[in-house]
């Protein structure tokens, strides 16, 4: 299968010549690459589909490996892997003398930290921020966490130690509701009160509203983050980032490649500790139908629905398309 704009890219230098505006058309290409090779090789698909547009904006944003990626769950990294020149190599993944599922740093630069799943990344992100700190080195350090991660008392021993000072860490938080199975427990809950308190959203989106109708709203809007933090230990006062003294932003969608590296951006400037929130739909993690039990995130060399590859192309689209027009 032809990839217009995926067989350009060898190399992350490749990658980063590539134009803001291309960005969509590879995420929607890798998408279907990814179907392609894990159809064939078996795999973890969902996982790795819902994080397309986070790391394609995470490497078009920061500089790897001087800039640190670290991933927990680490087999939501295939797109990392394709992107860092390792694309060739994806018909060995989980094979004998193949690639791995997880990132491994013999493998290469950009691997940073071996991470299966163990809520292992926001520590080891923060190591490596206070060593390129002690170093005198630039660079920040970004650890992309799944939600069911953040249920780890090693994730939030980690927030706590980082709040105590500046630091360049980002903690992406790729919220899809889901791990192995579905979350439970009392930090599940309160990432769903985080998701659903309409006070705060709607009092959001009626400010914002007001602020873009002209240029000096919009230039208001760009100093008004201490006022929103204050708004929003009103209306949702147990947001736990902020607890620790770390600053917390979203949730933004998580397929909206552009806006996700407008605020990245942003936390990479003001260089200290960030939790950036992103929420991903569930029907983009995966074109087929597949409800949400163990087994669903992994496939074992075929798709059990006789998809062929044309017909899984013309399929995932159309229910992407759909996905994005019934969004809020």
């Amino acid at each position: 299968m032809a990839y217009p704009i995926l067989d350009t890219i060898n190399s992350i230098k490749d990658f980063k010549a590539l134009k803001e505006e291309q960005l969509p058309a590879l995420c929607e290409e890798l998408r279907l690459f990814l179907i392609e090779k894990v159809s064939k090789t078996g795999g973890h698909l969902a996982s790795s589909l819902g994080a397309v547009e986070l790391i394609v904006a995470m490497h078009y944003v920061f500089d790897s490996p001087k800039d640190k990626l670290v991933f927990d769950v680490g087999h939501q990294a295939y797109v990392h892997k394709i992107l860092t020149g390792r694309k060739d190599a994806f018909d060995t993944l989980r094979q004998e003398n193949g690639i791995s599922g997880f990132p491994k740093f013999s493998e290469s630069e950009h691997d940073v930290f071996n991470t299966g799943h163990a809520s292992t990344a926001i520590s080891a992100a923060l190591g490596l921020a206070r060593a390129m700190k002690q170093r005198g080195e630039q660079g920040m350090a970004v650890a992309l966490v799944g939600d069911g991660a953040m249920t780890g008392g090693l994730s939030f021993e980690a927030l706590d130690d980082a709040g105590q000072e500046r630091i360049p860490l980002l903690v992406i938080l790729n919220d899809n509701q889901m791990s192995i199975s579905k979350n439970v427990g009392g930090i599940n809950n309160s990432l769903t009160m985080m998701r659903t308190n309409r006070a705060y959203n709607a009092f959001k989106r009626w400010l914002n509203g007001i602020l873009e109708t002209s240029n000096f709203g919009k230039a208001l809007g760009r100093r008004m983050e201490r006022f929103k933090n204050r708004v929003k230990q009103f209306f949702a006062p147990n947001l736990p980032f902020e607890e620790f003294g770390i600053l917390y932003l979203g949730p933004i969608d998580g397929h909206d490649v552009r806006k996700i590296i407008k605020y990245l951006r942003r936390c990479r400037e003001v260089k200290r500790s960030f939790v950036l929130r992103k929420r991903i739909r569930a029907s983009l993690r995966s074109p087929l139908q597949c409800r949400p039990a163990p087994g669903c995130r992994r496939f074992k060399k075929r798709f059990p629905t006789g998809f062929t590859t044309s017909e899984l192309r013309k399929h995932t689209r159309s229910r992407w398309r759909q996905a994005l027009q019934e969004a809020d």
